[in-house]
């Protein structure tokens, strides 16, 4: 079996073009709406639950992801059981609309992806490679995580140069003195040092990256944000259904906040103050 490195380079192969790659987060999430909308009937009970063959699918598809990546497999889980239940509430309703919904968004979503490929110049990666249907909503779901993983890593690398340029030259001499080497002193004197300093900074980063996952919506990857807006068109109840999504927001930074300050608690250095005015490395 290939691994997720293959696979994923395999289908960006076909998918060079920025404006290709845009219309593929707009395009797939609609088929694969689309897929499990129409799959949601004929349901069969079995033991009080109702088995469908989007969910035979879905579970399928989930394995598949597990075994490639477990974590990234994990994330896909949690967005497909997400796709199920809209799904499944489109199914639930009378079946010109649970028709309509399910064909419309599979055409539209594949005029997104013609589209996108006639600006490629390629035909789609599943003409040479049925695979490619698979790795399509994995391939979205990994870009939207790359991004907001590059962008968080820049800003804490320039936290971490900061912290180490905050420290006394002294301590870094004082390595030097016992016969450290260069990368021995950044390991077992400056780094160590350097944390202490970032913890703050970093504490405001972790929230970032959970807050700033909100904006997947935009580009139709199913998250808490997007849930919320839709629950609140079935439901007609959209200032309960966002002010329970703030809440959510608010514990979950909070219990970041407090976690991160432990941490800094734990690690603290009794009498330790960056001199930042003599620092540098």
């Amino acid at each position: 079996m290939k691994t997720l490195t293959d696979q994923l380079a395999n289908y960006a192969a076909y998918h060079r073009d920025p404006r290709n790659i845009t219309t593929h987060f707009i395009g797939i999430p609609m088929i694969v709406l689309a897929i499990a909308t129409l799959l949601s009937r004929p349901a069969f009970m079995l033991g009080g639950l109702p088995l469908t063959p989007a969910l035979a699918l879905t579970g399928a598809t989930v394995i598949y992801y597990l075994l490639l990546e477990l974590r990234l497999g994990a994330l896909m889980a949690v967005l497909m059981a997400l796709n199920l239940y809209v799904a499944w509430w489109l199914a639930g309703q009378p079946t010109a609309l649970w028709l309509g919904a399910g064909m419309g968004l599979f055409v539209v979503g594949w005029v997104f992806q013609f589209v996108g490929h006639y600006y490629e110049g390629k035909k789609p990666a599943f003409v040479d490679d049925i695979m490619g249907l698979i790795i399509g909503p994995l391939f979205v779901v990994a870009e939207v995580v790359f991004a907001l993983g590059l962008f968080t890593s820049a800003r804490i690398a320039e936290q971490v140069r900061s912290g180490l340029e905050s420290l006394p030259r002294g301590q870094r001499y004082a390595g030097m003195a016992v016969g450290f080497t260069t990368a021995q002193t950044y390991r077992y004197v400056l780094l160590p040092m350097a944390l202490r300093i970032i913890i703050p900074p970093l504490t405001s980063e972790t929230m970032n990256i959970f807050k700033n996952s909100s904006v997947a919506f935009a580009v139709s990857v199913a998250e808490l944000t997007m849930f919320a807006m839709q629950a609140q068109e079935e439901t007609s109840r959209g200032v309960e259904i966002y002010l329970a999504v703030t809440a959510l927001y608010v514990v979950s930074a909070f219990a970041i906040n407090r976690l991160m300050a432990f941490i800094e608690r734990r690690s603290r250095v009794p009498g330790f103050i960056a001199a930042a005015s003599s620092g540098g490395h």
